[in-house]
């Protein structure tokens, strides 16, 4: 620690410690869900469009297997060149992106194959088409489906998990994070703007919202946090897969175990738990 660190409050190093843990989960290095799904799945086969208006593609959905096991894969794709990241629209879904992902995941239901998202979005997209098209009940109608699909559920948050744009794929019997990524209800820099009316703020709307992983865990959003190598996943990407891709294994034997209405009663015990809040007298 530097002198001047040392010399801050309690409360800017808390500041300073989460707002860093920020800038992991959008290091340019750091891999995408696309990248990790390279690595840990195999015989990947792309199911595209929402059948409603188009084919959101910030978007993937896929049949895949792990370890020989036929899943249903669906990940956020920001693109790695300026061309490709305004094609992904920078990763920020519109509403036939998670009607699309809805699509597969009743596909998935109905030959009884898992669903396991991978996450790293800011938010989901606020552009007037993507309001004009339903993105409020788009993410409503995954939010309220993911709670009732018979079938094992697994979601990661592997870089940033933003707002109703995470949530609308991470209702699942199991949600991982990894070390470095952030899991937060809005942006910090858009809770700056809000609460002091300046971005200049972030890091400690980063700390006011306990975005990192060890505090999402505490507040019983996440149900493991994967180690990333020392480093950072970003300075090793296939430790970090396979890291990711054990747990992933480890989860899914757990919940094949499971019967589906344990499954789901498990699974919507578990929502209505989080963000529970006590007062006294």
């Amino acid at each position: 620690m530097s002198e001047q660190e040392a010399g801050n409050t309690p409360e800017e190093q808390a500041a300073a410690s989460a707002w860093s843990r920020v800038e992991l989960a959008r290091h340019p290095q750091r891999p995408y869900p696309m990248d990790l799904i390279e690595r840990i799945f195999t015989d990947f086969s792309e199911i595209h469009g929402d059948r409603a208006f188009g084919d959101d593609e910030a978007v993937i959905c896929g049949m895949a297997r792990l370890d020989g096991e036929e899943v249903l894969v669906i990940g956020i794709r920001k693109g790695g060149t300026t061309r490709e990241r305004i094609r992904r629209n920078f990763g920020m879904p519109s509403p036939e992106g998670y009607r699309k992902a809805l699509r597969a995941m009743r596909i998935a239901e109905k030959f009884s194959r898992p669903v396991i998202a991978l996450i790293d979005v800011t938010a989901a997209y606020p552009g007037l088409g993507a309001e004009e098209r339903g993105q409020a009940e788009a993410i409503a109608r995954n939010i309220r489906e993911m709670s009732r699909l018979r079938v094992p559920t697994i979601s990661v948050i592997t870089g940033e998990g933003g707002s109703g744009g995470a949530l609308a794929l991470a209702v699942s019997d199991r949600v991982l994070i990894l070390e470095n990524a952030v899991y937060s209800v809005i942006p910090p820099e858009g809770a700056a703007a809000i609460m002091w009316r300046d971005i200049a703020h972030k890091d400690r709307a980063a700390a006011a919202l306990r975005v990192t992983a060890r505090d999402v865990a505490m507040l019983g959003c996440v149900d493991e946090i994967i180690t990333e190598p020392s480093e950072g996943i970003q300075a090793d990407h296939e430790t970090g897969a396979t890291a990711l891709a054990h747990a992933l294994r480890k989860h899914l034997d757990a919940l094949r175990a499971m019967s589906v209405d344990a499954l789901l009663a498990e699974r919507q015990r578990k929502f209505r738990n989080i963000a529970q809040f006590y007062t006294e007298n």
